[in-house]
């Protein structure tokens, strides 16, 4: 597995599926074309990208690459790296039908030819060693911070969970685990348990 320190921005949640068993990253979607109108998950990309950087990685057709034009065009330039998969004819298993230009999509491109793209982007890589016990000790926060803090598997989870992320200024629409990837990634402890509590949200 690979770990990356950019973001990596896919168009939809099979691609994310496909990319999670090859890449140890933060993986964003853009929901297709939601992102032209979602104001959240566009200021969510761009503080991802400021941060760290973003991987813009979609599919080689029209739509592709409009989505990406959008990007490039609401991100700084020197915060984006372009990673392109190549033209490739077929189907993914689960359609009944290629898409309307006959390509491939993120999700039907072979592991080998994905890590060959991002190679070729010039991106910089380390192997993520499958050691769990790093792994955990890496986790600022886990699932179990996020049950007994009510945000998740509660029956107020849902709200509490909206007021955290719109304080926040996360989307409304993250899930838990989106929620936990990016409380992860961009905050720590003492800055979150300040926020819980002001919220009025036992964290201690």
């Amino acid at each position: 597995m690979i770990r990356l320190k950019q973001a990596v921005i896919v168009e939809g949640r099979y691609d994310k599926a496909r990319l999670t068993s090859l890449l140890d990253a933060t993986i964003i979607t853009t929901e297709g074309f939601r992102v032209f109108r979602d104001r959240e998950k566009l200021a969510l990309i761009r503080r991802l990208a400021a941060q760290s950087g973003v991987i813009l990685l979609t599919d080689s057709d029209a739509a592709g690459f409009r989505i990406r034009g959008y990007l490039a065009g609401a991100i700084p330039k020197e915060q984006i790296t372009h990673v392109y998969i190549p033209d490739l004819w077929g189907k993914e298993r689960r359609k009944a039908h290629p898409s309307a230009e006959g390509k491939l999509g993120v999700e039907g491109v072979p592991n080998q030819l994905l890590l060959e793209a991002f190679r070729r982007a010039g991106v910089a890589v380390e192997v993520a060693h499958e050691d769990k016990t790093d792994v955990s000790t890496s986790q600022k926060f886990t699932k179990a911070d996020l049950m007994e803090w009510g945000l998740s598997g509660g029956p107020d989870s849902a709200a509490r969970r909206r007021a955290l992320l719109r304080r926040l200024k996360l989307p409304e629409r993250l899930s838990a685990n989106g929620l936990l990837e990016m409380l992860n990634r961009m905050y720590d402890q003492e800055t979150i348990h300040a926020i819980l509590e002001e919220l009025e949200i036992p964290s201690r």
